[in-house]
Parts: structure tokens; sequence; C-alpha cells
């Protein structure tokens, strides 16, 4: 589950004291009214945000850079906070954020899953692991609770015949990404949940084997979204708009180019912001994984986890409205093509 009980406090005093000041910049008439987006990014790896800055769609409006996280809940907490201005996770986690009171809103989906890019959840070769009752008292690697690779696995458990008690029985252990793939092979966890680049790193060194994939139980499907707080939409509409339309076509950018030109790019990105990190691993990027156009959402993305998160209890019947949940009102892609 989400750990926002403790959080909810600080995410409603923050949030009524943050207002268009949270970001900085001098707005011109008619332009942004902020021209500076505080935000956290992610080591070796290269977001759209960075690439719209990289290609020029942001421009006049500048990012900063604040730190890395490996938590979508932690991400979407420090924009409902006012830590950062924008923040994206995993679609169940904003309903969770949402249905707490946190004012935010999605505003354009970021990642997914397809047949290039996919979370599968791995075992060592010979493993007795094999199926969804095998993971009962077994220890399940994930990068953070409450998210997609938690409700993922519940869901395979369940449509495994799993009992909520027996599920309960199944542990997760948060591991950072990029130690997943060696505390499963040191035995430390059983099963690592991998995708993207690190997942195609360790399928490339061998010794391990899928026990089943989120595209598996769900198809191909934009999983997580990108948020605002409601204030900050509605103070800064045309930063607003400016940061999703950017967002949009940086998105649309890596669906339109080739593979080559997109690492060719998140290369020159990771090498002139300086951070000192390994950009070897961009070399097995594959695809964004948004299912739709410049990242335009689809209400069944909500509505598929708002329906799974009141089957579970975790969210009462009618706590949240899907239609309040996100806008496709700046997205330049809405109707099919740019405008």
């Amino acid at each position: 589950m989400i750990r926002i009980r403790h959080a909810l406090l600080s995410v409603l005093l923050v949030s009524s004291l943050t207002a268009c000041g949270s970001a900085s910049g001098s707005a011109k008439p008619d332009g942004p009214e902020v021209t500076e987006l505080r935000y956290q990014g992610s080591v070796g790896a290269v977001t759209f945000p960075e690439l719209a800055e990289h290609l020029g769609y942001l421009a006049p409006i500048k990012l900063k850079w604040i730190g890395n996280t490996i938590s979508g809940p932690q991400d979407i907490q420090a924009a409902a906070t006012g830590q950062t201005d924008f923040g994206g996770a995993f679609n169940g986690a904003i309903i969770k954020l949402a249905a707490a009171k946190a004012p935010i809103r999605a505003v354009i989906g970021y990642y997914g899953s397809d047949e290039d890019s996919y979370i599968g959840y791995y075992v060592t070769e010979g493993s007795p692991i094999k199926g969804p009752r095998d993971l009962i008292g077994k220890k399940i690697g994930v990068n953070t609770l409450g998210a997609h690779l938690e409700a993922v696995l519940k869901e395979y458990l369940k449509r495994g015949g799993l009992t909520p008690a027996e599920i309960e029985k199944v542990e997760l252990v948060v591991v950072p990404p990029v130690n997943t793939e060696q505390a499963l092979r040191q035995g430390q966890i059983d099963v690592a949940a991998l995708s993207g680049i690190l997942r195609d790193k360790a399928l490339e060194r061998g010794g391990i084997t899928p026990l089943f994939k989120d595209i598996d139980l769900l198809g191909p499907f934009t999983a997580g979204s990108v948020v605002l707080t409601k204030r900050f939409i509605e103070e800064n509409p045309q930063t607003t708009g400016k940061f999703v339309e950017a967002y949009a076509k940086a998105i649309e950018w890596t669906q339109t180019h080739s593979r080559e030109e997109v690492i060719a790019e998140y290369k020159k990105i990771i090498a002139a912001r300086g951070r000192n990190e390994d950009a070897s691993a961009i070399e097995f990027w594959k695809s964004s994984g948004v299912a739709n156009k410049g990242g335009v959402i689809d209400a069944k993305e909500f509505q598929t986890w708002v329906d799974w998160l009141e089957g579970e209890g975790e969210i009462k019947p009618g706590q949240v409205k899907t239609e309040d949940l996100f806008t496709n009102e700046f997205n330049p892609f809405k109707n099919g093509s740019t405008s």
C-alpha cells in the first residue's frame, strides 16, 4: 500500500501555502507565467522533460534538477507538497493520493508497457518457483511499494487463485532498481521485478528466466501519468500549456524516430548534464511504452485501477471520480494531431 497516511497532513498544509511562486522566473506578456520548473530525475536515464528541453520544445521554460528518485509515489508527493513542480507515478498511486485529498491532476501519460517496454518478474534458472502459489513465503524485489509493480503482482496472485491471506504471505522487498538483478543472483530475493534497460542488461548476462510479464495480464497499456497541483494549473495556465505541449512533443518524437536516433540524443543529454553517470545502459533503450500518441490519457487507464483499488478495498466505491483525476486539455495531440 502507498504510505501516505502520515504524509497527508504535510501534503495539505504545504499545498495550501504553495502558489505559483513554487516555480520561478519572470513572466512576459502572453508568455509562461513562470520559466523554471523543479523536478526529480533518474540515474543513467533521460526523462521526457529533459528531452523536450534538449530538443528546444520547452523554451523559454527551463528545468531545475533537484535530485533523483526511484519512487513514483514519492515523486508525486513531492509535487503535491511543493518540493517540485511536477512528478510522475503509476496511475494507481495517483488515484490513492487523490483519494487522500491531495490537490493533484494528471496532465499527460509518460510510461507504459508494450512488447518492447514491459515489466517482467524474473527468477534464476533452475528456481523451483513456477507459478503464483510458489510465491507464498517468498521475497519479491520491487522499486517501491504501492505502485505499478505491487499492483501487477497482486493481480497475478489473485488470478492464480491465492486468497487475500495467502497474498499477505508474499513479501515485497524494496530494492533500488540498479541493485535488483544483483540481489536476485545473490539470493537476497527470490523474484526480481525488472524493466527497460536494466531488464535487458540482466537478460543479456543470462542465468535468469521470466515468471510472468505485466503485458501477459493487461496487454499493452499506458501505466503512469505526470501530475501538477490543481492550483498550479489554475494560476499558471500558459506555463502548464507550454510544459504539456513540450512533453507531448518529446514523447511523439521518440514514437516517430528510430531507436538509434533516440539513443544518440539521450547520450548527448547524459554527457552534457555532468552528473557522473554510467550511460552504457542507454544502449538498451527500445521504446517509450506510451500507448497513445503524445501521451494522451485514455479514461480507461485510470478507470481500470479505480475499479481494482475499490475491489481490493484500498479506496471506497465512489471515493474518486475518474473524470476528476486527469485532463487532456493542454495536450496538442488530444484530437489526433498537433494544433
